[in-house]
Protein backbone atom coordinates (compact mmCIF):
# COMPACT_ATOMS: atom_id res chain seq x y z
CA UNK A 1 0.00 0.00 0.00
CA UNK A 2 2.79 2.31 1.26
CA UNK A 3 4.86 1.66 -2.43
CA UNK A 4 1.35 2.78 -3.93
CA UNK A 5 1.21 5.48 -2.04
CA UNK A 6 4.95 6.56 -3.21
CA UNK A 7 3.83 5.49 -6.85
CA UNK A 8 1.17 8.32 -6.87
CA UNK A 9 3.35 10.95 -5.27
CA UNK A 10 5.78 10.16 -7.67
CA UNK A 11 3.21 10.71 -10.44
CA UNK A 12 1.23 13.83 -9.18
CA UNK A 13 5.30 15.39 -9.07
CA UNK A 14 5.49 14.35 -12.69
CA UNK A 15 2.38 15.89 -13.65
CA UNK A 16 2.85 18.91 -11.77
CA UNK A 17 6.57 19.28 -13.19
CA UNK A 18 4.88 19.22 -16.90
CA UNK A 19 1.92 21.48 -15.91
CA UNK A 20 5.03 24.43 -14.46
CA UNK A 21 6.99 23.58 -18.05
CA UNK A 22 3.44 24.35 -19.82
CA UNK A 23 2.82 27.15 -17.54
CA UNK A 24 6.94 28.42 -18.38
CA UNK A 25 6.57 28.02 -21.94
CA UNK A 26 2.62 30.34 -21.69
CA UNK A 27 1.51 27.44 -23.64
CA UNK A 28 -2.57 29.96 -23.02
CA UNK A 29 -1.09 32.60 -24.88
CA UNK A 30 -1.49 31.87 -28.23
CA UNK A 31 -1.69 34.82 -30.03
CA UNK A 32 1.06 35.23 -32.14
CA UNK A 33 0.31 31.70 -33.64
CA UNK A 34 -2.80 33.30 -35.28
CA UNK A 35 -1.58 34.88 -37.65
CA UNK A 36 -0.96 31.49 -39.43
CA UNK A 37 -4.91 31.37 -39.78
CA UNK A 38 -4.73 35.21 -41.17
CA UNK A 39 -2.06 33.16 -44.25
CA UNK A 40 -4.43 30.29 -44.96
CA UNK A 41 -6.99 32.52 -45.19
CA UNK A 42 -4.99 34.97 -47.67
CA UNK A 43 -3.93 32.21 -50.28
CA UNK A 44 -5.88 31.29 -53.43
CA UNK A 45 -8.48 28.55 -53.18
CA UNK A 46 -6.50 26.02 -54.62
CA UNK A 47 -3.19 26.64 -52.50
CA UNK A 48 -4.89 26.74 -49.04
CA UNK A 49 -5.90 22.49 -49.34
CA UNK A 50 -3.00 21.08 -50.97
CA UNK A 51 -1.16 19.23 -48.25
CA UNK A 52 2.26 20.52 -48.38
CA UNK A 53 0.24 24.08 -47.62
CA UNK A 54 -1.41 22.39 -44.62
CA UNK A 55 2.31 20.72 -43.97
CA UNK A 56 4.37 23.83 -43.99
CA UNK A 57 1.91 26.03 -41.90
CA UNK A 58 1.91 23.11 -39.09
CA UNK A 59 5.67 22.90 -39.62
CA UNK A 60 5.61 26.62 -38.79
CA UNK A 61 2.94 26.54 -35.79
CA UNK A 62 5.62 24.28 -34.38
CA UNK A 63 8.53 26.24 -34.85
CA UNK A 64 6.76 29.37 -33.41
CA UNK A 65 5.17 27.51 -30.55
CA UNK A 66 8.83 26.27 -29.32
CA UNK A 67 10.77 29.95 -29.82
CA UNK A 68 8.29 31.41 -28.32
CA UNK A 69 8.35 29.01 -24.97
CA UNK A 70 12.38 29.90 -25.70
CA UNK A 71 11.47 33.65 -25.32
CA UNK A 72 9.16 33.33 -22.49
CA UNK A 73 11.24 31.02 -20.30
CA UNK A 74 14.46 33.21 -20.84
CA UNK A 75 12.12 36.30 -19.70
CA UNK A 76 10.90 34.56 -16.17
CA UNK A 77 14.55 33.57 -15.34
CA UNK A 78 15.73 37.30 -15.96
CA UNK A 79 12.30 38.60 -14.59
CA UNK A 80 13.20 36.30 -11.50
CA UNK A 81 16.56 37.44 -11.41
CA UNK A 82 16.00 41.12 -11.10
CA UNK A 83 12.85 40.98 -8.96
CA UNK A 84 10.34 42.48 -11.55
CA UNK A 85 8.08 39.47 -11.88
CA UNK A 86 8.02 39.37 -7.83
CA UNK A 87 6.86 43.09 -7.53
CA UNK A 88 4.43 42.71 -10.54
CA UNK A 89 2.81 39.28 -10.02
CA UNK A 90 2.89 39.13 -6.38
CA UNK A 91 0.70 42.55 -5.62
CA UNK A 92 -2.00 41.38 -7.96
CA UNK A 93 -1.74 37.84 -8.17
CA UNK A 94 -5.39 36.62 -7.63
CA UNK A 95 -6.05 38.29 -11.35
CA UNK A 96 -2.62 37.95 -12.88
CA UNK A 97 -2.26 33.73 -11.62
CA UNK A 98 0.86 33.84 -9.97
CA UNK A 99 1.21 30.50 -11.10
CA UNK A 100 2.07 31.04 -14.57
CA UNK A 101 5.50 32.46 -13.27
CA UNK A 102 6.39 29.28 -12.10
CA UNK A 103 10.05 30.59 -10.75
CA UNK A 104 8.20 33.32 -8.68
CA UNK A 105 5.45 30.41 -7.79
CA UNK A 106 8.42 28.27 -6.81
CA UNK A 107 7.35 25.22 -8.95
CA UNK A 108 10.51 25.62 -11.24
CA UNK A 109 13.98 26.33 -10.34
CA UNK A 110 16.22 29.00 -12.23
CA UNK A 111 18.63 25.74 -13.26
CA UNK A 112 15.46 24.02 -14.82
CA UNK A 113 13.96 27.19 -16.39
CA UNK A 114 17.45 27.79 -17.92
CA UNK A 115 17.82 23.99 -19.33
CA UNK A 116 14.18 24.12 -20.71
CA UNK A 117 15.02 27.65 -22.58
CA UNK A 118 18.26 26.63 -23.84
CA UNK A 119 16.98 23.30 -25.41
CA UNK A 120 14.04 25.36 -27.27
CA UNK A 121 16.31 27.40 -28.83
CA UNK A 122 17.75 25.03 -29.98
CA UNK A 123 15.15 23.27 -31.19
CA UNK A 124 12.91 26.01 -32.78
CA UNK A 125 16.37 27.48 -34.59
CA UNK A 126 15.99 23.45 -36.19
CA UNK A 127 12.32 23.94 -37.29
CA UNK A 128 13.03 26.97 -38.89
CA UNK A 129 15.85 25.63 -40.58
CA UNK A 130 13.64 22.98 -41.75
CA UNK A 131 10.36 25.17 -42.38
CA UNK A 132 12.89 27.32 -45.02
CA UNK A 133 14.48 24.23 -46.75
CA UNK A 134 11.22 22.08 -47.08
CA UNK A 135 9.46 25.82 -48.57
CA UNK A 136 8.09 25.79 -52.26
CA UNK A 137 9.66 29.36 -52.31
CA UNK A 138 12.74 31.07 -50.75
CA UNK A 139 13.08 34.86 -51.23
CA UNK A 140 16.02 36.22 -49.70
CA UNK A 141 14.25 38.65 -47.75
CA UNK A 142 11.98 36.48 -45.81
CA UNK A 143 14.82 34.09 -45.25
CA UNK A 144 16.45 36.83 -43.30
CA UNK A 145 13.36 38.03 -41.41
CA UNK A 146 12.78 34.47 -40.08
CA UNK A 147 16.12 34.48 -38.84
CA UNK A 148 15.66 38.03 -37.29
CA UNK A 149 12.57 36.91 -35.78
CA UNK A 150 14.08 33.62 -34.37
CA UNK A 151 17.64 35.59 -32.94
CA UNK A 152 15.37 38.83 -31.48
CA UNK A 153 12.50 36.32 -29.79
CA UNK A 154 15.74 34.58 -28.10
CA UNK A 155 16.90 37.79 -27.08
CA UNK A 156 13.97 39.56 -26.36
CA UNK A 157 15.00 39.49 -22.55
CA UNK A 158 18.26 37.25 -22.66
CA UNK A 159 21.85 38.05 -24.64
CA UNK A 160 20.92 41.64 -25.55
CA UNK A 161 17.97 41.87 -23.48
CA UNK A 162 15.68 43.81 -25.99
CA UNK A 163 13.17 44.42 -24.36
CA UNK A 164 15.22 46.20 -21.61
CA UNK A 165 17.02 48.66 -23.94
CA UNK A 166 14.07 50.39 -25.10
CA UNK A 167 12.82 48.62 -28.17
CA UNK A 168 10.21 46.06 -26.25
CA UNK A 169 7.52 47.85 -27.87
CA UNK A 170 8.75 47.63 -31.49
CA UNK A 171 9.62 43.94 -31.28
CA UNK A 172 5.91 43.20 -29.82
CA UNK A 173 4.88 44.43 -33.39
CA UNK A 174 7.49 42.91 -35.20
CA UNK A 175 7.44 39.80 -34.65
CA UNK A 176 3.61 39.17 -35.68
CA UNK A 177 4.65 41.29 -38.44
CA UNK A 178 7.61 38.87 -39.32
CA UNK A 179 5.36 35.74 -38.20
CA UNK A 180 2.69 36.66 -40.97
CA UNK A 181 4.74 38.07 -43.86
CA UNK A 182 7.46 34.63 -43.82
CA UNK A 183 5.18 32.17 -44.11
CA UNK A 184 3.18 34.07 -46.64
CA UNK A 185 6.45 34.53 -48.79
CA UNK A 186 7.87 31.13 -48.01
CA UNK A 187 4.42 29.71 -49.83
CA UNK A 188 3.49 31.91 -52.60
CA UNK A 189 7.01 33.97 -53.32
CA UNK A 190 5.78 37.49 -52.41
CA UNK A 191 3.53 39.67 -50.95
CA UNK A 192 1.49 42.66 -52.02
CA UNK A 193 0.82 46.11 -50.17
CA UNK A 194 -2.29 44.46 -48.94
CA UNK A 195 -1.24 41.47 -47.49
CA UNK A 196 2.11 43.33 -45.81
CA UNK A 197 -1.66 45.35 -44.54
CA UNK A 198 -3.36 42.78 -42.73
CA UNK A 199 0.48 42.08 -41.61
CA UNK A 200 1.08 44.94 -40.06
CA UNK A 201 -2.95 45.02 -38.40
CA UNK A 202 -2.09 41.69 -36.86
CA UNK A 203 1.33 42.83 -35.53
CA UNK A 204 -0.11 45.93 -34.10
CA UNK A 205 -2.58 43.70 -32.02
CA UNK A 206 -0.37 42.09 -29.26
CA UNK A 207 1.81 45.20 -29.17
CA UNK A 208 -1.07 47.34 -28.02
CA UNK A 209 -2.74 44.71 -25.32
CA UNK A 210 1.36 44.75 -24.46
CA UNK A 211 1.15 48.77 -23.48
CA UNK A 212 -1.49 48.05 -21.09
CA UNK A 213 0.82 45.59 -19.13
CA UNK A 214 3.32 48.10 -19.18
CA UNK A 215 1.11 50.42 -17.59
CA UNK A 216 0.63 48.16 -14.73
CA UNK A 217 3.91 47.20 -14.85
CA UNK A 218 5.63 50.58 -14.67
CA UNK A 219 6.91 50.96 -11.67
CA UNK A 220 8.93 47.12 -11.19
CA UNK A 221 10.00 47.45 -14.63
CA UNK A 222 11.62 50.57 -13.82
CA UNK A 223 13.07 49.35 -10.30
CA UNK A 224 14.57 46.52 -12.76
CA UNK A 225 15.93 48.74 -15.29
CA UNK A 226 13.92 47.77 -17.82
CA UNK A 227 13.08 50.41 -20.24
CA UNK A 228 9.81 50.80 -21.99
CA UNK A 229 7.52 53.68 -22.87
CA UNK A 230 5.69 53.60 -19.67
CA UNK A 231 8.84 54.03 -17.62
CA UNK A 232 10.22 56.67 -19.39
CA UNK A 233 7.25 59.42 -19.29
CA UNK A 234 4.52 59.82 -16.90
CA UNK A 235 0.92 58.38 -16.73
CA UNK A 236 -1.07 60.54 -18.49
CA UNK A 237 1.71 61.22 -21.44
CA UNK A 238 1.88 57.11 -21.81
CA UNK A 239 -2.23 57.13 -21.73
CA UNK A 240 -1.62 59.56 -24.82
CA UNK A 241 0.72 57.11 -26.28
CA UNK A 242 -1.83 54.23 -26.12
CA UNK A 243 -3.98 56.54 -27.78
CA UNK A 244 -1.79 57.31 -30.35
CA UNK A 245 -0.90 53.51 -30.90
CA UNK A 246 -4.65 52.59 -30.87
CA UNK A 247 -5.44 55.66 -33.30
CA UNK A 248 -2.61 54.66 -35.96
CA UNK A 249 -4.32 51.39 -36.50
CA UNK A 250 -7.52 52.83 -37.22
CA UNK A 251 -5.87 55.16 -39.65
CA UNK A 252 -4.35 51.91 -41.45
CA UNK A 253 -7.42 50.43 -41.98
CA UNK A 254 -9.14 54.49 -43.13
CA UNK A 255 -6.05 54.86 -45.19
CA UNK A 256 -5.43 51.16 -46.73
CA UNK A 257 -9.01 51.40 -48.31
CA UNK A 258 -8.86 55.33 -49.41
CA UNK A 259 -5.27 54.60 -51.11
CA UNK A 260 -6.78 51.55 -52.99
CA UNK A 261 -4.32 49.21 -51.43
CA UNK A 262 -7.44 47.67 -49.75
CA UNK A 263 -10.34 46.82 -50.83
CA UNK A 264 -13.33 48.90 -50.61
CA UNK A 265 -15.02 46.52 -47.92
CA UNK A 266 -11.71 46.27 -45.97
CA UNK A 267 -12.78 49.18 -44.00
CA UNK A 268 -16.44 48.02 -43.69
CA UNK A 269 -15.69 45.07 -42.33
CA UNK A 270 -13.16 46.26 -39.35
CA UNK A 271 -15.56 48.49 -38.00
CA UNK A 272 -16.67 45.68 -34.91
CA UNK A 273 -12.51 45.90 -34.41
CA UNK A 274 -12.66 50.25 -34.18
CA UNK A 275 -15.22 49.69 -31.60
CA UNK A 276 -13.55 47.22 -29.33
CA UNK A 277 -10.34 49.55 -29.64
CA UNK A 278 -12.43 52.74 -28.27
CA UNK A 279 -13.65 50.51 -25.51
CA UNK A 280 -10.55 49.35 -24.21
CA UNK A 281 -9.08 53.28 -24.69
CA UNK A 282 -12.13 54.11 -22.78
CA UNK A 283 -11.86 52.08 -19.47
CA UNK A 284 -8.15 52.42 -20.19
CA UNK A 285 -8.29 55.78 -19.21
CA UNK A 286 -10.86 55.48 -16.15
CA UNK A 287 -7.99 53.49 -14.75
CA UNK A 288 -9.19 49.64 -14.84
CA UNK A 289 -5.69 48.93 -17.08
CA UNK A 290 -6.21 44.71 -16.74
CA UNK A 291 -9.44 45.37 -18.03
CA UNK A 292 -9.02 47.44 -20.68
CA UNK A 293 -5.78 44.74 -21.73
CA UNK A 294 -8.22 42.01 -21.47
CA UNK A 295 -10.46 43.89 -24.24
CA UNK A 296 -7.42 44.71 -26.28
CA UNK A 297 -6.69 40.87 -25.85
CA UNK A 298 -10.06 40.01 -27.44
CA UNK A 299 -9.85 42.38 -30.17
CA UNK A 300 -6.69 41.21 -31.39
CA UNK A 301 -8.60 37.90 -31.61
CA UNK A 302 -11.47 38.96 -32.78
CA UNK A 303 -9.28 41.18 -35.98
CA UNK A 304 -7.96 37.52 -36.93
CA UNK A 305 -11.76 36.32 -37.20
CA UNK A 306 -12.76 39.65 -39.07
CA UNK A 307 -9.52 39.22 -42.11
CA UNK A 308 -10.15 35.38 -41.85
CA UNK A 309 -14.01 35.74 -42.07
CA UNK A 310 -13.29 38.63 -44.92
CA UNK A 311 -10.30 36.89 -47.01
CA UNK A 312 -12.38 34.11 -47.33
CA UNK A 313 -15.18 35.44 -48.73
CA UNK A 314 -13.26 37.81 -50.94
CA UNK A 315 -11.75 35.10 -52.91
CA UNK A 316 -15.00 32.85 -52.85
CA UNK A 317 -16.19 36.39 -54.78
CA UNK A 318 -13.25 36.57 -56.97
Amino acid sequence: MSGQTALGRAGAAGRGDLAAYARLAKLDIYDYYLGLLVVWALLASAVRWKPQTLGLLALTLAAEVVVVAAMVGFDDVTGYRDGSDAANYGSDAARRRLARKPLVAGTLTEAQALRFSWAATVLGSALWAAVVAVAPHRPVWAVVLAAVCVAASVQYSWGLKISYRGFQELFLIGLGVGWTLVPYALLTGGASGFVIVQAVLFGSGPMLFGLYSNTNDADGDRAAGRITVATLVSAPAHRVFVAAMTAAQVVLVAGATVTGVAPWWFAVAMVPLVAMRLAHLVIGFRGDILRARRIAIHAHRVTVVLLVAADLTAGALS
